[in-house]
């Protein structure tokens, strides 16, 4: 059977199309009568409302956040959109050769190779193998030790390597991040440290965070100029006059153990971005020589690998591995012994944090309080431990440790050690020279610095015969293939944080909402302290890079009473 033609006469058709004129007519009719109701207009916030000023303030950052937050997903997009076009394009491209040439069994040699050289130059033996290089290159190496655990930072298999081998090679410890500690404690370091090497007191410069950040004449931020350094003066007069006592061109090395700033002192030295800085550890894979001046040339070396048999807290802060690579097992051991060496209280004040039994609840109190939340409100307590290791050993937190209460040298320096490599230096303009850096800068209070106990020197490899490498730790770099599923998993988070920023304009104008109805009672509802409750529980995963202090502009918690 054939189904029914939809097919209309003209004299039914016309009707149909009268009477929806009629009745539309009918409708104007009607709301002419009624007459138009004009829009309300915005009353704004009461002039009594208590925080009027910080509630608008609050609402307007958080506009501000968005849009760049926005910006910076779009160009991520396009950037994920040009790599897949691209791998799209070479596995075209590869596919037609093959065919064309019937060498299929070449081609998957070829890309064993490949895959066996990224490997090598992300293995720890290719760190140690350049770090070798640079020592053995190096007529002066600077040992960087962050100045919040100068002990921690110190490798004594690299400092006996150094006043072992011979020659006039001299050892310099450079105190980084001075502007972290308060002024006493970091007087007490310099005290300490300029008894067994010249010790150089040193903030170096900090770079823009991000190349994409647009100001608000949308002029691109220049990331080749640094913001003003402390202590560069002071370092480049000594290597200069050590070129002078040698009568040639010097080569300074510059080592250390993962963040704590040699390539930043580089760029501090040079007075431009010569070598690439970032949060990630190991970022430096290589030597690389940047030329000060004709006299001086600067050799960036790649990190220290921290040895196996070092404590929890010493792997935490200065393992060569990623956090965003490690397992999350080693991850929460290293943040359950940095919390074991600090101040609870202090620790709970300086994150706005209620009292916690162990380090399970502290992270899901910090993550709940963040917005790191999986679906289902459950607290990301893997990516928060990563963030807070990140924090700890970037340059975030102020914390500082004591030194040691008595002097006791190591059995690879003795005074006459300790009298060669203190020659060719003027120790007494040095000593002037970190006066002056020390009395030029502003430091944190000791009450706002976290108490931290250092573990003493962290023991690192230095021969690449005695590393181990991990398997587990370079499984993903078998094949190109899976670096392509990788770039594709990437391409689909980015669609997830599109869900996220939807989010955010919901909480926006829930903010501005309430800013704009003000408050009509002085004492806080149950109602109201629930409903800043879930505003934190939502707050999304870019309040990260603020400290505790800077997440929460207004609490309605903190109102009258």
């Amino acid at each position: 059977l054939r189904k029914a033609s939809k097919r209309l006469t003209c004299h039914k058709r016309y009707k149909i199309q009268k009477k929806i004129r009629e009745h539309h007519r009918k409708v104007r009719k009607e709301a002419k009568k009624r007459g138009r109701k004009k829009p309300k207009k915005d009353p704004g916030v009461p002039s009594a409302a208590p925080f009027k000023e910080e509630l608008l303030r609050e609402a307007e950052q958080r506009k501000q956040r968005l849009e760049e937050l926005k910006q910076k997903q779009k160009l991520n997009r396009q950037k994920e959109h040009e790599k897949k076009r691209k791998l799209e394009a070479k596995k075209n491209a590869t596919k037609i050769k093959e065919k064309a040439e019937g060498k299929v069994g070449k081609s998957s040699v070829k890309s064993k190779a490949k895959t066996n050289k990224l490997l090598d130059k992300n293995s720890k033996k290719s760190f140690c193998r350049e770090l070798k290089k640079v020592i053995e290159a190096s007529d002066v190496v600077l040992e960087v030790l962050d100045a919040r655990d100068p002990m921690g930072c110190r490798c004594p298999q690299l400092e006996q390597a150094v006043t072992c081998s011979g020659g006039d090679k001299k050892l310099l410890l450079i105190l980084n991040k001075i502007d972290l500690v308060p002024k006493e404690n970091l007087e007490k370091w310099l005290n300490y440290l300029k008894k067994e090497f010249p010790t150089v007191a040193f903030k170096s410069a900090t770079l823009m965070k991000d190349k994409t950040m647009f100001t608000k004449r949308r002029a691109r931020v220049d990331l080749s100029r640094t913001t003003e350094c402390f202590g560069s003066k002071c370092l480049l007069k000594l290597l200069q006059e050590h070129g002078k006592t040698q009568n040639k061109a010097i080569q300074v090395g510059v080592v250390g153990f993962p963040n704590v700033g040699k390539s930043s002192i580089i760029n501090s030295l040079k007075g431009v971005r010569a070598c690439n800085v970032g949060l990630a550890r190991g970022v430096t894979k290589s030597m690389q020589i940047v030329h000060i001046d004709k006299q001086t040339k600067m050799l960036d070396s790649p990190s220290i690998i921290a040895d196996p048999s070092n404590s929890a807290l010493a792997l935490a802060l200065r393992s060569i591995i990623d956090t965003e690579e490690s397992g999350s097992a080693g991850v929460l051991e290293g943040v359950d012994a940095l919390l074991n060496h600090c101040s609870k209280q202090q620790v709970m004040m300086h994150y706005s944090i209620p009292d916690f039994r162990n380090t399970e609840e502290f992270l899901t109190l910090l993550a709940q309080k963040r917005g790191m939340l999986k679906k289902g409100g459950v607290p990301d307590i893997e990516n928060i431990a990563k963030v807070l290791l990140c924090d700890w050993t970037g340059a975030k937190i102020s914390y500082h440790s004591q030194p040691p209460g008595s002097q006791r040298l190591p059995p690879y320096l003795t005074e006459d050690k300790i009298a060669e490599m203190q020659e060719c230096f003027n120790l007494k303009n040095l000593e002037e020279e970190n006066n002056n850096t020390v009395q030029a800068l502003k430091y944190p209070s000791p009450a706002s610095s976290i108490i931290f106990q250092s573990a003493g020197m962290a023991n690192g490899t230095i021969e690449e015969n005695k590393v181990t490498e991990e398997a587990s730790e370079w499984e993903n770099l078998e094949t190109s293939k899976e670096g392509e599923e990788e770039e594709e998993e990437d391409f689909t988070e980015s669609d997830d944080d599109q869900d996220n920023v939807e989010e955010e304009e919901k909480v926006v104008k829930e903010v501005t909402r309430k800013a704009k109805l003000g408050k009509q009672q002085t004492s806080p509802t149950n109602s109201e302290k629930e409903m800043a409750e879930s505003k934190h529980s939502n707050s999304l995963s870019f309040s990260l890079d603020k400290t505790g202090d800077e997440d929460d502009a207004y609490d309605f918690n903190t109102d009258y009473v």
